[in-house]
């Protein structure tokens, strides 16, 4: 089993920046790809960006590019996102995911196991 951990969400104002964190743990992760995904209410889940532990895959959905980065510390078995120039539209549930196969998707039904999810929002 794998488990994975959500941490760093908030309260942040428009324009602001924010941190999250996602431990995993439970077996090994060398061919994993990461990814984060969000969900507003009503709203369907969406990706927002994806790594392998290798570093490679490196992606990120339409509405996040250039805002948002991903990264990993393989040492910690962490990967992380920096939300920069946070918009009101930002606000949701994100989401940390593993897709175990190596396969670089963008779909959330593709992906094995999910986090508990950390919420984020974002004051005008």
């Amino acid at each position: 089993q794998v488990q994975l951990v959500e941490s760093g969400g908030g309260l942040v104002r428009a324009g602001g920046s924010l941190r999250l964190s996602c431990a995993a743990s439970g077996r090994t992760f060398g061919r994993y790809i990461m990814g984060w995904f969000r969900q507003a209410p009503g709203k369907e889940r969406e990706f927002v960006a994806r790594i392998a532990w290798s570093g490679a895959y490196e992606y990120y959905g339409e509405s996040v590019k250039g805002r948002f980065a991903i990264s990993r510390d393989n040492a910690k078995n962490t990967v992380y996102l920096q939300m920069n120039s946070l918009r009101p539209e930002d606000t949701a549930v994100y989401f940390c995911a593993a897709e175990e196969g190596g396969r670089p998707y963008t779909t959330p039904d593709k992906y094995d196991y999910w986090g508990q999810g950390t919420q984020v929002t974002v004051s005008s």
